[in-house]
């Protein structure tokens, strides 16, 4: 064989060899793939984490609106106790319980009895009307221990009978109270999601009546369900359910509280237990009505719910 023929013969091996390789898919390297589907889980993460801050600063917004509403708890301008059978009321300052000034000077009386039933007995020739429109000539009165309560109105102020545990008091409510005129906004903590956590919920054979203590040194009543046990930076917790409508209550007390938080207590809401869990979202933590009203009544926590531990979210406070 010549020269050649042997160039020839190894030239079609060769040839033969490379027709026998693979050819690379036209798709993207596996490296490029692989990073564009982690991308697109980061971009479906942050787009969540940016749904779940807008859904809390909304619930942040309604709260605010809430508060400097014509109902809001910074139209409360008094509350004075019931002490002795007859109390008078009117913007004269000779009153017992003394209203704002666009009032008239004597409006009436209200009557206590032996058996705590309260009636307003009105000066001759006063009008009134209730909240719902009828109008009020005198009598008996039904307060919010008994369910929504009977409110007197003159203009924009309203009264009625309020039950701090055992003892009534008359409850002011003024639209133009100064609270409302020189409020600031709420300020809270920036929304964190390690503070929105899972918990166990823990009921009891049959829901308990317990006894609250209020800022007043009064007592009220309420009804717990169960309690709820969580992991809150590394420690087990377990906090007690109060109920509230459709929803669990908490009143909480942790390690930020005097210091960046209200010093008496702070309020958490959730929708009732699915499948024996709740979720507590401390980013929805919120000031009770006595941090912006001193005529506010708000329940302490509990023993069980004074938590060992700071919860740096929610809502902060700074004295008015």
């Amino acid at each position: 064989m010549t020269f050649t023929m042997r160039s020839l013969v190894l030239l079609a091996a060769v040839a033969a060899a490379a027709c026998g390789r693979t050819e690379p898919a036209s798709s993207s390297p596996p490296s490029t793939a692989a990073s564009t589907a982690t991308a697109a889980a980061s971009s479906t993460v942050a787009s969540a984490d940016t749904a779940y801050r807008d859904e809390i600063e909304q619930f942040r917004r309604g709260l605010e609106t809430k508060l400097t509403s014509d109902t809001g708890w910074l139209t409360i301008a008094g509350l004075s106790l019931l002490t002795k059978r007859e109390t008078t009321c009117g913007s004269d300052a000779t009153n017992d319980i003394v209203l704002p000034g666009a009032t008239p000077a004597h409006v009436g009386t209200f009557v206590l009895a032996k058996n705590g039933h309260i009636s307003v007995t009105l000066q001759p020739g006063m009008q009134l009307t209730l909240l719902d429109g009828k109008p009020f000539h005198g009598g008996e009165v039904k307060t919010d221990g008994q369910g929504p309560p009977d409110r007197l109105v003159l203009g924009d102020v309203q009264l009625w009978v309020h039950q701090s545990g055992d003892r009534p008091a008359v409850r002011i409510r003024d639209k133009n109270n100064a609270l409302r005129k020189t409020f600031t906004g709420r300020k809270w903590y920036p929304v964190d999601t390690k503070y929105r956590v899972d918990a166990t919920f823990v009921p009891y054979a049959t829901p308990k009546a317990v006894r609250i203590a209020n800022l007043l040194g009064d007592t009220d009543t309420m009804m717990t369900p169960g309690q709820v046990t969580f992991t809150l930076n590394g420690k087990e917790h377990r906090m007690m359910a109060v109920t509230d409508d459709d929803d669990l209550w908490f009143i909480f007390r942790d390690r930020t509280s005097g210091e960046t938080t209200y010093p008496a207590a702070r309020f958490l809401y959730t929708p009732m237990p699915k499948d024996g869990k709740v979720v507590l979202d401390f980013n929805r933590a919120e000031n009770p009505p006595c941090a912006f009203n001193p005529y506010a009544t708000c329940p302490l926590p509990p023993q069980e719910n004074r938590l060992q531990v700071p919860v740096e979210a929610g809502e902060k406070f700074q004295p008015h």
